[in-house]
Order: C-alpha cells, then sequence, then structure tokens
C-alpha cells in the first residue's frame, strides 16, 4: 500500500460525490417509481379480471426476460423517438430503470400480498369496503411490513445495476471514477476506491435487511 496514491481520491472527492449524487438519485427514483407501478400490477393479477390480469403478467415476464442494459438501450434511442424531442440520458435511463424494476417489485408485491390471510379481505368486504379500499387500508400495509428485507434487498440490487448507465454516458459514481483513473493514470487507486464504495454501502444494506428479517414475526 505504500505505492497507492489516497491524496487521488481526496483531490476528487467533489467529482466524486456529483457523481455519487447521481447514482443515489436514480436508484431513489426508480425504487419509488418501480414500487408504485409494482404495486399497481401486483394489484391487477390479483383482481380476478381476466384481461388485465393477463396484460399485467405479460408485462412483468416480458421485462423480467430481458437484460437490464438492453431496456437501457431500447429506452435511452426511443424515448427520445416518441416525444419527437432530445431527452437528456438521466430521463431515459430513469424511465427504463422504473419499468424494469416494476416487473420485479410487482411479483414481491404480489408474494406479499398472498401471504397475508384471506379471511382479513372476506372480512372488510364484509362490511362493505371495496376491493382498492381492502388492499389501501387492510391488506398492503401488512404486506409491505412483511416484506421490508425483500423490498430492501432489491434495492441493493438496482444500486448495483445503476453502474450499467456507463453504457448511455451518464455520469455516475462508477463513471466518474473512470474518468479521473484514466486522465490521471490512476486505475487502481480508483477503481479500489470504488469497490470498497461499494461494498459498504450494499454490505450496509444487507445486514440491515436481514437484522429486520430477524425482528419479524415468524
Amino acid at each position: 500500500m505504500g505505492d497507492f496514491d489516497f491524496a487521488i481520491i481526496y483531490n476528487n472527492l467533489p467529482f466524486l460525490l456529483e457523481g455519487m449524487k447521481t447514482t443515489l438519485l436514480l436508484t431513489v427514483a426508480a425504487i419509488f417509481g418501480g414500487i408504485v407501478i409494482g404495486t399497481v400490477l401486483a394489484m391487477i393479477r390479483l383482481a380476478n379480471i381476466p384481461v388485465l390480469s393477463w396484460v399485467a403478467a405479460a408485462y412483468v415476464n416480458f421485462f423480467r426476460s430481458l437484460p437490464l442494459i438492453l431496456v437501457i438501450f431500447w429506452l435511452y434511442f426511443l424515448v427520445p423517438l416518441i416525444l419527437g424531442r432530445p431527452v437528456g440520458a438521466f430521463a431515459s435511463v430513469l424511465v427504463a430503470f422504473v419499468l424494469f424494476e416494476a416487473a420485479y417489485y410487482s411479483e414481491i408485491i404480489r408474494a406479499g400480498i398472498s401471504s397475508i390471510r384471506s379471511g382479513q379481505a372476506a372480512a372488510a368486504r364484509a362490511i362493505g369496503m371495496t376491493y382498492s379500499q381492502t388492499m389501501r387500508f387492510i391488506v398492503l400495509p401488512q404486506a409491505f411490513k412483511a416484506m421490508i428485507p425483500v423490498l430492501l434487498t432489491q434495492a441493493i440490487i438496482l444500486f448495483q445495476d445503476t453502474s450499467l448507465v456507463y453504457v448511455v454516458g451518464l455520469k455516475d459514481f462508477l463513471v466518474s471514477a473512470e474518468l479521473i483513473a484514466n486522465r490521471d493514470q490512476k486505475l487502481i487507486e480508483m477503481f479500489v476506491f470504488v469497490a470498497v464504495v461499494y461494498f459498504t454501502i450494499c454490505f450496509a444494506g444487507s445486514m440491515i435487511a436481514s437484522r429486520i428479517q430477524r425482528k419479524l414475526p415468524v
């Protein structure tokens, strides 16, 4: 470690933090959007409306059968064509992540909803609550509480996957580090630093998920 140049990291921290800001912003926005759309998809699939259930299932199976990097490419070139004007890399990538993650969150949420005893939904309907009211006030609050560890694990995977945005030139944390590494010929220092940062964040998230999992009632 005697030849390891720590100064290259310290001197470029502002630039690296800007990259991390992009990475975290993309992660949080994709989690929120993915959970919202995923919840709607899960509710549609469980609503016993054949046509809508088939469409939701087709959406989920379609995106779960594709590599994320391909979805990023598609949306990066497709969104500007649909809108008829240029769209920034961040907006295109965000749409790709939200649509892709929604398919995975949908399956997680569907499993969580199915784990709630059906008698609670039946009791809610017996007192006159609609399907949406039953889901909103009875089923989803319990399901999301039970799903927290799995949702957090998926969020960690999403955080790792954000490194794929290099294919469209978006300056996330990894791309920022790569630019510095190539400019100053400090590849070892920068990529070791990137690895440590990713490992620390993901390991901490995994430990939190495991701790929450242990506290949940069996």
